[in-house]
């Protein structure tokens, strides 16, 4: 499909990328890439987690395949909710994930309902599990939202400021809302001005799946990191919903905006309740199991595990136990031949008598 540039004036350059490209005659949209991009990375963070804390990879692996599916399916069934007047009328665009139209809220709440079954399958704890998994899910978020910018949707209003998008009118999609006041003529094309809040929600969700790692082990309780992803993602998706012209509204007032102030003011009320139970009281997180140092060798050139590092970072164990160990073979090699000459001194005294 042939498309104009995507143009940054205040910035100073402009970027021409299609919506999508085709291999061997089958058309592959730059959206289902990113969309698939980001959960791979995201999976590879939350395993990552897992193993850090000392926890079965291969659980993380099998919810994956599960989770996937049902957070598409919860985010495109979400969408449509919201969009019905649209979709009522093109009952065919429903399957057309190419397309667009996968609502973030939708796919955690599904995501988080598939774990809610999973753990309790697998006998897992559901905070343990959402602590690690949303490590994952942000990761996600971050290139996730980069689809939006290939499909030309999920932007704000008009702006003239530092990060102004232009985008050309004939690329914006039928079910994205255009005003006047977006539209702009640049060298006789058509082109709409506004905010790129795509950019806007993937740097701060950057920022904030820093901060969730910095004190993810600072926490006493499971389930306060997704807590703090709840609080965190809420205020960031209550600001940049406000920029946003394409809003899913439930009488007037945008839903994302509602359902992040009521997740907002839950996991808040839920930290607080849990942190005045715990006050004084020691973690309620197990240990993270220590690392294991490598160690090499001399005579075989391999690589042995030393086992648990002590708080120094060292273990002296293995070196003083071979310390005794040769002080006792150099003492028996000693002790041997004295046991011998005492032997054969008191055969002579006896033949003697």
């Amino acid at each position: 499909m042939d498309v104009g540039p995507i143009r940054f004036p205040h910035l100073g350059f402009e970027v021409l990328v299609n919506k999508s490209f085709t291999v061997f005659g089958f058309e592959i949209a730059y959206y289902g890439v990113i969309m698939a991009l980001s959960m791979v990375c995201g999976a590879i963070v939350a395993y990552c987690e897992a193993k850090r804390t000392g926890q079965k990879v291969d659980d993380y692996i099998d919810y994956t395949l599960f989770g996937i599916v049902g957070g598409i399916i919860c985010a495109r069934l979400y969408y449509v909710i919201f969009e019905w007047d649209y979709y009522s009328e093109n009952l065919s665009q429903i399957f057309n994930l190419r397309g667009g139209g996968i609502a973030i809220y939708g796919g955690i709440i599904g995501a988080v309902i598939v774990a809610v079954i999973f753990c309790k399958v697998k006998k897992m704890k559901f905070f343990k599990f959402a602590d690690t998994a949303v490590l994952g899910l942000v990761t996600g978020q971050i290139i996730g939202r980069w689809g939006n910018f290939f499909n030309r949707e999920a932007f704000g209003s008009y702006t003239d400021g530092l990060f102004a998008m232009q985008i050309p009118l004939s690329d914006i999609g039928g079910n994205v809302e255009v005003t006047d006041a977006m539209k702009v003529i640049v060298n006789g094309v058509e082109y709409v001005q506004v905010q790129p809040t795509f950019l806007y929600e993937s740097a701060l969700n950057l920022v904030l799946l820093i901060l969730l790692i910095i004190f993810r082990d600072k926490k006493k309780f499971y389930g306060e990191t997704f807590c703090r992803y709840l609080m965190g993602y809420g205020v960031i998706r209550f600001i940049i919903e406000g920029f946003r012209t394409d809003q899913l509204q439930f009488r007037g007032v945008a839903v994302s905006q509602i359902l992040s102030a009521v997740l907002f003011v839950a996991a808040l009320a839920f930290v607080i309740v849990m942190r005045v139970r715990l006050k004084g009281k020691p973690s309620q997180i197990d240990p993270i199991p220590p690392k294991k140092k490598k160690i090499k060798s001399d005579a075989a050139g391999e690589d042995e595990d030393a086992g648990p590092e002590t708080e120094q970072g060292t273990s002296e164990e293995p070196e003083s136990g071979k310390d005794i160990t040769e002080a006792d073979a150099a003492g028996k090699e000693n002790a041997e031949p004295e046991a011998v000459q005492e032997q054969e001194q008191e055969g002579q005294d006896e033949n003697r008598e």
